[in-house]
């Protein structure tokens, strides 16, 4: 036997869920048919279910059900937390929370819905803690938003967002008004939306909170057809999240290539090409070379035979494999759908 299978027998013989925790990845990696990997995965939920805090455990757990196809199996184990939690109301609540928010992770915001009323209710009768009312309010409207019924959404913001005022939650606070923006942005009352991310910009914030402001604020402008400045509003946010975090650089990252995308299949060549040089000049490896690949594609697209020549030359530059897939996808025909006679 395998030193690390050694290692996940006596972790669990012992119920030692650090331990489970850290060798998670590597052994079920290491379990290659599907039998045998369910049949670990309820030896695992059992445990799961005695650990003090189980929450880590249950998410890698529901993550390997989902990839099987399997969602129910993960959210099961939060199910029946929950009703092991039930005498203890602050357990409970926080058993209720983490169901909730494996709903709204796994693509079930009805259920997330229905399982945020409940904390709410169990928090306004029983445990009357302002904040963690706030917080599931807040919670309530982003899903209500995601099923559609972005007016609902901002009636529970708000409520959230007088709450977190009350009580000097400043990051809270400033967080609901980015969320009101968007809700906001979608009803397409831009300028509602623009003047609570000013508010946001005025205010004291962490990086990320501004981050967020900034790819709003880029959706408004967008939203309003002024593309120059929503690539404006987008490269200020990759310039601070070139300094916080991978994780938070990916997203702004993957933002601005969906919208540089989206304008590709408008149609909106120029707005791409005449901004493309104030990203490439960020950066100092091959990704400079993309963004300048991308605004010559944009040319060529937009008629401009030479920029041909000059796009095959920097995409020849560019050594990133995921990048120049995004340029292969990206230099293909768009499709003319037509009436067939």
């Amino acid at each position: 036997m395998s030193e690390i299978k050694l290692e996940w027998k006596k972790a669990l013989e012992e119920k030692d869920c650090e331990k489970l925790l850290e060798l998670f990845d590597d052994y079920i990696d290491s379990i290659e048919d599907e039998e045998t990997l369910r049949k670990e995965l309820e030896r695992l939920k059992e445990v799961a279910l005695q650990c003090e805090d189980p929450y880590d455990l249950a998410h890698e757990i529901a993550h390997v059900y989902s990839h099987l196809g399997d969602v129910e199996a993960g959210i099961e184990l939060y199910k029946k937390l929950v009703e092991m939690k039930k005498d203890d109301p602050e357990e409970y609540a926080t058993a209720l929370y983490y169901l909730a928010d494996a709903y709204e992770h796994f693509g079930m915001p009805e259920k997330a819905i229905e399982t945020y009323q409940k904390l709410l209710e169990h928090e306004e009768k029983v445990l009357k803690n302002e904040k963690e009312i706030a917080l599931t309010l807040a919670n309530l409207a982003v899903n209500y938003d995601e099923i559609g019924e972005t007016e609902k959404a901002i009636e529970l913001m708000e409520k959230a967002r007088e709450i977190f005022e009350r009580l000097n939650e400043e990051k809270n606070y400033l967080i609901s008004l980015l969320d009101l923006a968007h809700f906001k942005y979608e009803l397409g009352e831009y300028d509602e939306a623009e003047a609570l991310i000013k508010e946001v910009l005025r205010n004291p914030r962490d990086d990320e909170i501004e981050i967020n402001a900034k790819l709003i604020e880029a959706e408004i402008w967008a939203g309003r057809g002024d593309y120059d400045k929503a690539f404006k509003a987008l490269r200020e946010a990759l310039v601070k999240a070139i300094d916080v975090s991978d994780d938070i650089f990916g997203i702004v990252f993957d933002t601005l290539i969906d919208f540089i995308s989206g304008l590709f299949e408008e149609g909106s060549y120029e707005a791409v090409a005449k901004n493309m040089e104030a990203f490439a000049e960020l950066f100092e490896d091959d990704t400079a070379y993309f963004f300048r690949a991308i605004g010559e594609l944009a040319r060529w697209k937009a008629g401009d035979d030479e920029a041909k020549k000059r796009f095959d030359e920097l995409y020849e530059k560019v050594e990133n494999e995921e990048l120049k897939e995004i340029l292969d996808e990206w230099k293909k025909p768009k499709l003319a759908l037509g009436l067939s006679l």
